[in-house]
């Protein structure tokens, strides 16, 4: 049966981009978003809809968009550049078939990325993309949060986001850091929507999704949701006017959060003081060491999962109950090999080497110092520009918040940043586009002088 639904909501989606192509752009955020074909068991399984969805979304914009003042962004080109680049360590990677595995996916996301900005021709459309990605994310932040208050979480890994597979946006620390960058974005609809019309129905809704990103870190028990927590506080703090109220509201929401957090929530935050006494961290550390000699002798990457020759030793103090009873620090020294990188910027370098992270890092810094060129323009804005500064305010800290979640993650080419990215990239085109023709003044045509009479 549920099967049939989303079925159903497929058909129906893809029926409407027939009179409204952009609809289709829509319709591949969903399905990359959600992953549908993951919540079924046998009917979307067999059928490649996010092939289907990317195919019309292409062959809509091709057929109907207007393509005179099109506009390419040089963090398209890079995208494209780092595309091609990706191309080339996959056909010479040292784990051939896994890097193919994931080379799948990957192109996939950053040529849509390359491609989204297009179709962002309109305000309409960047709050409909925005809108989506909220929305679709929402689908399964507010099972998570949900989840949360009925059995208060299930620690790292175990909280059930609907599907079993912990991967994508279904994995713990990604969802967790995911859920805190939209907050921004989620809190600008409230103010400056269009599509939805801020009333109080759609404020309450809002804030009660707010609520919920901000479970996500509680249930799944996530460092990286604390941490993206804690700047999120700080980015708001440098929009807020009333700033000595600010700090006292939270200060006064975090003391009184702490009496009803769960115990599984709390144990794993107080390791953040010490990397020696968590496992998970020693072996960061020893991960991220050996990438760094790994690149010494291969500068240019060894492709996509490439860090399953890894073999690691490290160090780390257990607390390990004994025959009598008693609790004693246990210093031990442990070997692994294996192990994922758990972070984005030694992702990209161990995979791609130096010209891969130096591409990754220009394009994700270009956009947060783009936003604030847009925000420092706009910052007096004239009638009907209320709401620019504050979006590109939004989608650089959503971006700075997944840079940092990055730093303790392998989500270098997470789809739902990537989408992220072309929002950005779509609204600055749509910005320029704008000036120009607001610049534009075509040339007034002179009359010619009538002839002076000539006197007899």
């Amino acid at each position: 049966m549920r099967d049939l639904v989303f079925v159903a909501f497929l058909a129906a989606f893809f029926a409407c981009g027939f009179k409204r192509p952009f609809i289709f752009v829509l319709s591949y955020v969903y399905i990359d978003i959600v992953s549908p074909q993951r919540l079924t068991y046998v009917l979307l399984n067999s059928v490649p809809i996010s092939l289907i969805a990317v195919g019309l979304a292409v062959g809509g914009w091709a057929l109907t968009d207007k393509k005179t003042d099109v506009r390419v962004a040089p963090r398209q080109v890079l995208i494209g550049v780092l595309l091609g680049y990706c191309y080339l360590t996959t056909i010479s990677a040292d784990f051939p078939m896994e890097a193919r595995e994931k080379w799948d996916w990957v192109w996939k996301a950053l040529a849509f990325a390359a491609f989204l900005p297009l179709t962002l021709r309109t305000r309409l459309r960047i709050e409909s993309l925005l809108l989506f990605m909220i929305l679709a994310a929402a689908s399964i932040i507010i099972v998570g949060g949900i989840k949360t208050i009925a059995s208060g979480g299930g620690g790292y890994g175990q909280l059930d986001l609907m599907v079993s597979n912990n991967s994508g946006l279904y994995e713990g620390s990604t969802i967790s850091t995911v859920a805190i960058a939209i907050i921004p974005l989620i809190l600008w609809f409230t103010k400056y929507g269009t599509v939805f019309p801020p009333d109080w129905k759609v404020k309450a809704f809002s804030y009660g999704l707010v609520f919920a990103c901000l479970l996500i870190p509680v249930g799944t028990s996530t460092r990286t949701g604390l941490l993206c927590i804690g700047l999120l506080a700080v980015l708001m703090f440098r929009d807020t006017k009333r700033k000595v109220l600010y700090l006292g509201i939270v200060a006064l929401l975090g003391v009184a959060a702490i009496p009803f957090l769960p115990s599984t929530f709390t144990d794993r935050m107080s390791t953040i003081k010490t990397y020696k006494g968590d496992e998970s961290a020693s072996t960061r550390l020893a991960v991220w060491k050996w990438t760094w000699a790994y690149v010494q002798d291969h500068p240019l990457g060894g492709g996509f999962e490439m860090y399953r020759q890894n073999q690691i030793r490290y160090e780390t103090d257990l607390l390990e109950r004994g025959d009598d009873g008693q609790q004693r620090i246990v210093h031990k020294v442990l070997v692994d090999k294996a192990r994922a990188f758990h972070s984005a910027y030694f992702e990209t370098l161990g995979e791609q080497g130096f010209p891969g992270l130096i591409l990754w890092l220009i394009i994700n810094l270009t956009g947060l110092v783009r936003m604030e060129v847009i925000r420092h323009r706009y910052r007096k804005p004239e009638e009907g520009e209320e709401w620019i500064a504050p979006l590109a305010g939004a989608l650089q800290g959503a971006q700075l918040c997944y840079l940092l979640g990055a730093t303790f993650i392998a989500i270098a080419f997470q789809p739902f940043i990537y989408m992220l990215l072309g929002a950005q990239i779509g609204l600055d085109t749509y910005l320029t586009r704008k000036r120009k023709a607001a610049s534009y003044r075509p040339m007034r045509k002179v009359r010619p002088a009538p002839p002076r009479a000539v006197p007899a």
